[in-house]
């Protein structure tokens, strides 16, 4: 009897069962009622669907522990998000092991330690052995676990933004720990010092550490050597030429001025070294210079892009942050690129086909991040990404007519749902699924132009208004994402290289006959000199220009332009970039 109270009081799982599904998302008011007469925990016939991949519950202010069997019973889980919940103040029974786990989202709950037992999971052997993505902001840790690094060894992002830390574990920067950690951000939180051992975080691209109370900042954290961005800013720097500097510069000055030593060159010989160093570069650029000839390539085959700066630009687009964006889709990044050639034969297919690419693998089939296109004849700046009701938001999508997001989303569902069915298919789309990332969300983000009207809503579609088509010369690009800001850089750098290559082979057809997507793609290009020579454009290699788009808060304060010096830093050798 008391099964079948369970089974009528659930009848998501008992669909999911019956169905051999690999995804299953609970929220909404009906979860609320049921989680607490359950005693705030999920229900134990959960943890016998030992097929889930994918497994989401949000916005349930009654869950106070996900409950015992969790890890026994979900072994292939990959995913795991268990977001703005009511989870604290640590984890009884602790998670792990789980083994298979990729993704771990406990971001907006109570937590306010994890200490063994009552955590993440054991640290030998490691409880997520395979984790990339920990989302821990928003809750109120005071402090993190020391044994994190062996707890989850292959570590890639850290978000820690919005607790109340005031130090990292030394364990966290031991030499080795966590090799693969590419960003950290814990910005809100109430930092006093950082250690000079973060220079042995080898993989570190990404640190935000703004809004808190550091007074110092360690010159070793120039010797991070993949770092590009830092975000500094909102702390309380003792050198005032330093604050000055992360209020306004970019990163690479920063990490220059660091490197040097910093105020009155701190680090000893570190103003000498500096020195040195800017001397053997210039060395090393006179030398190309000269022997030019000598390593001379076909200036035909380089793809070329210019940078065309705020500054040098009488009219740069714009784009306005609201405040409320944070807590729905925070991220991202825009760029205009002039001088596509889309006509010439399958080039515009080819784009297309290229943007879906990006979409499935580095977009991770748009769960990490979502690109639109616009032609840019069509945008009307300055441009507003905010989040609007879904029942106010409404939108012109790609091929259909105007209509409300709610209308949208539940269309979009109901055709996903009965793709999954015709197919049959134990997993849904990747329509389906990238649309649960909106599941319970009282507002969607979208991006306005100046007349009001709505061009992009992410992660699901674009306007038909500034829909591209083959005769789109210059192109508004934006990509979004609710994971980090770096993510929506390296989707950007992707698709313009992508863009960069698709042009040259446009041209290339016009001369020689239209060559199909295998021949492009297995073309081969010489490698080159990776100078600023311009030769090329005199040869007739036209390059692309990439306009840098600015992206800043209500008060116009900046908080990220795209390309910037640090940003389109192609490793590809048939790659120019002339800035």
């Amino acid at each position: 009897m008391a099964a079948a109270v369970v089974s009528e009081s659930w009848p998501e799982l008992e669909q999911a069962e019956r169905q051999r599904r690999r995804e299953l998302l609970l929220t909404g008011p009906a979860l609320e009622k049921r989680v607490q007469a359950a005693g705030g925990r999920l229900p134990p016939r959960l943890f016998t669907l030992s097929l889930l991949h994918y497994l989401e519950v949000s916005g349930c202010g009654s869950l106070r522990e996900p409950g015992p069997g969790l890890a026994q019973g979900l072994p292939q889980l990959q995913s795991l998000v268990l977001r703005r919940n009511a989870l604290g103040p640590g984890l009884s029974p602790e998670l792990g092991p789980l083994p298979a786990l990729r993704v771990l989202d406990l971001s907006g709950n109570a937590l306010e330690a994890l200490p063994p037992g009552q955590g993440l999971g054991p640290a030998e052997p490691p409880g997520f052995p395979q984790l990339q993505s920990l989302n821990l902001s928003g809750n109120r840790l005071r402090e993190l676990p020391a044994d994190l690094p062996r707890c989850a060894p292959r570590l890639q992002t850290l978000n820690l933004t919005g607790n109340c830390l005031d130090s990292f574990p030394a364990e966290l920067f031991r030499p080795g720990a966590l090799p693969l950690l590419s960003e950290l951000a814990a910005a809100d939180n109430c930092l006093r010092q950082l250690s000079p051992d973060i220079a042995h975080l080898a993989s570190l691209k990404t640190l935000d550490l703004s809004n808190n109370q550091l007074s110092e900042i360690p010159v070793e954290l120039a010797d991070c050597p993949r770092l590009k961005e830092i975000n500094l800013r909102g702390n309380r720097l003792r050198d005032r030429r330093l604050e000055k500097m992360v209020g306004g510069c970019q990163t690479k000055s920063i990490l220059d001025y660091l490197r040097a030593g910093g105020r009155g060159g701190g680090r000893g010989k570190g103003r000498a070294e500096a020195d040195k160093e800017e001397g053997r570069r210039k060395r090393r650029e006179r030398k190309k210079r000269e022997g030019g000839e000598e390593e001379e390539v076909d200036e035909a085959s380089r793809l070329l892009l210019r940078v065309l700066h705020v500054s040098e630009n009488p009219a740069p687009l714009t784009v306005t942050v609201s405040p409320g964006i944070r807590d729905v889709r925070p991220f991202i990044v825009g760029a205009v690129v002039r001088g596509m050639d889309l006509q010439a034969g399958n080039t515009f297919k080819r784009f297309l086909t290229s943007q879906t690419k990006l979409h499935e693998e580095l977009c991770e089939k748009r769960t990490a991040a979502t690109i639109a296109t616009h032609d840019l004849r069509a945008v009307q700046g300055p441009l507003l990404y905010t989040t609007r009701p879904p029942q106010d938001l409404k939108i012109v999508p790609l091929g259909r007519k105007e209509i409300k997001a709610k209308d949208l989303v539940r269309q979009l569902q109901l055709e996903a749902e009965e793709h999954r069915k015709q197919k049959k298919r134990q997993t849904v789309s990747g329509l389906h699924r990238y649309l649960r990332l909106l599941d319970g969300k009282e507002q969607y983000p979208c991006l306005m132009d100046a007349r009001g009207d709505v061009i992009s809503f992410p992660p699901i579609t674009n306007s038909e208004k500034t829909k591209i088509k083959k005769t789109t010369s210059d192109l508004f690009l934006e990509v979004t994402s609710a994971t980090s800001l770096q993510i929506c850089k390296d989707v950007m750098d992707a698709l313009i290289l992508k863009m960069a290559e698709i042009n040259k082979y446009s041209s290339e057809d016009k001369e020689e006959g239209s060559i199909s997507d295998t021949e492009a793609d297995a073309t081969s290009v010489q490698p080159l000199d990776r100078g600023t020579n311009t030769s090329a454009e005199k040869d007739g290699a036209v390059p692309l220009v990439v306009e840098q788009v600015r992206v800043v808060d209500e008060e116009g304060h900046l908080k990220v332009v795209y390309p910037s010096k640090t940003d389109l830093d192609i490793a590809a050798s048939h790659v120019t970039v002339i800035r």
